[in-house]
């Protein structure tokens, strides 16, 4: 076979340079008298030895290097062996199990006459087990699950008629090559007639396909996953207002920045007639698909109630909603309230947002009135009574909500945006612009506070003008 061609030519190669080399050296010799042995010089002789010897050498190895070519190509890619040589080729260039699948069926199957199982062996699944009369014998692939288990090291093995190891290939029924929990079976009538160095070569490219298969596999499943996310996130921002709409005396402005393609943050602002208009944010806890699922109840169930003024029923609507999912872990923060143009005035709940506010023009400067929080979490625990409140309006006052990724932003020093006088002199020098103006100005301000690196949550905002036309 091929390995013993290639032990044979080298040593007769090298024989026949020895040989070369000594009738050379004696050839060379200077014919020189005993009693002339002062006058004796080696160096000519041994040097043009030498070089002589060098080119037989090089002679000889790219004669060797030729015959070895050939004796590859007559051991590999003829007679028998060729059909495994093909089908390595072949499997050179499968990326996908399919591919893999039309290489077993046109080479190893129609071709060569060889039945394959192709089995995952944690679970006995069976990706692929060839349709011809070699494959369907009686027990065949019980047996070979008996006798090779999952735990099986990995590696090629030759079996005989009852499916029991040799270490002859020559005896051989087929072979199994065992990789990564997966075990590929090859039952073949004539597997003496396989050149030995053909299976290290399979087996080596049998773990490529293997990792090639797996990569592509879990790129395609990003791929995917990537395309679910991103229809979710455009399903996730329908909920939101597309246009801030037209309220009479009112001017409204919002900003939405999620740290990932979906967020657990809404807001949303609903005319109930032309007085009174409905305002809500609020923040899911959590990130992710969970949180973005919670968000989109939140939104739907405010949504369909009627009667947006009933500030208590819509709490307790939503907290029976995000419950009814049994999430375990999931509630939401928030603020609603009811703005009321002709009364001046704005009734809200503030289910323990921390951030709401009203700016307010004074004759020193702008002041800020907090919307204190009056009612729990929802979502997760039992809530009582809901309480609503109440304040003031006046022409020019500015109402500000905002999800915690404004406030808490930090600074290099791990200081708190909301904790700083910077955040609260924007605000007041921001106070008599139009809203999109002032929303800039914070959104700046948070992006710039931050370094410019990457923010660690979702950022949200939400501002209504009250006073003019």
């Amino acid at each position: 076979m091929y390995k013993t061609r290639r032990r044979v030519a080298l040593v007769v190669i090298s024989l026949i340079a020895a040989f070369v080399f000594i009738t050379m050296a004696i050839a060379l010799a200077p014919q020189t008298k005993l009693n002339d042995f002062r006058s004796y010089s080696n160096a000519f002789p041994v040097t043009v030895t030498a070089i002589l010897f060098g080119i037989l050498l090089f002679t000889s190895v790219t004669i060797f290097r030729n015959f070895q070519a050939k004796s590859e190509a007559k051991a590999l890619k003829t007679g028998a062996t060729f059909y495994i040589t093909k089908f390595i080729d072949k499997l050179r260039f499968c990326y996908s199990l399919d591919e893999f699948y039309v290489a077993i069926s046109e080479i190893l199957e129609k071709e060569a006459d060889c039945a394959v199982f192709y089995i995952e062996r944690a679970a006995n699944y069976t990706y692929y087990n060839s349709p011809n009369k070699i494959s369907q014998e009686a027990g065949m692939m019980e047996k070979l699950l008996s006798n090779y288990r999952y735990e099986w090291p990995d590696g090629i093995y030759f079996f005989d008629d009852n499916c029991s190891l040799v270490s002859d290939s020559r005896k051989a029924r087929g072979f199994f090559m065992a990789s990564n929990g997966e075990h590929f079976y090859l039952l073949c009538r004539y597997i003496y007639l396989f050149d030995d160095e053909i299976y290290p070569r399979l087996y080596e490219e049998f773990m490529r396909f293997q990792s090639r298969a797996r990569t592509i596999e879990s790129l395609s499943e990003i791929s995917e996953l990537s395309r679910e996310w991103e229809q979710l996130a455009i399903t996730q921002r329908s909920f939101l207002p597309q246009k801030m709409p037209e309220v009479k005396k009112v001017k409204l402005a919002a900003y939405f920045r999620p740290l990932i393609n979906v967020s657990g943050d809404y807001y949303t602002v609903l005319p109930i007639d032309e007085n009174k208009t409905f305002i809500m944010l609020g923040d899911v806890s959590g990130k992710g698909m969970a949180a973005a699922l919670v968000m989109g109840l939140v939104m739907n169930t405010v949504k369909i109630r009627d009667n947006k003024e009933d500030l208590p029923g819509m709490i307790y609507a939503v907290d029976a909603a995000i419950k009814s999912m049994h999430l375990q872990d999931k509630y939401t923060v928030l603020f609603m309230g009811v703005i009321d143009t002709e009364k001046m005035k704005i009734t809200y709940v503030n289910a323990s947002m921390s951030d709401p506010i009203i700016v307010t023009r004074s004759p020193d400067g702008y002041r800020i009135k907090s919307l204190s929080s009056n009612c729990s979490i929802v979502g997760i625990i039992p809530i009582d009574d809901v309480q609503v409140a109440e304040q003031r309006l006046f022409s020019g006052d500015l109402i500000f909500m905002s999800s915690d990724g404004v406030s808490e932003v930090m600074n290099k020093d791990k200081v708190e945006l909301g904790d700083t006088e910077l955040y609260t002199d924007t605000i007041k020098a921001s106070a008599a612009k139009d809203p999109k103006e002032f929303i800039d100005d914070i959104a700046n301000l948070v992006l710039s506070y931050n370094g410019d690196t990457r923010l660690h949550d979702d950022v949200t905002m939400l501002v209504a003008k009250v006073g003019g036309k």
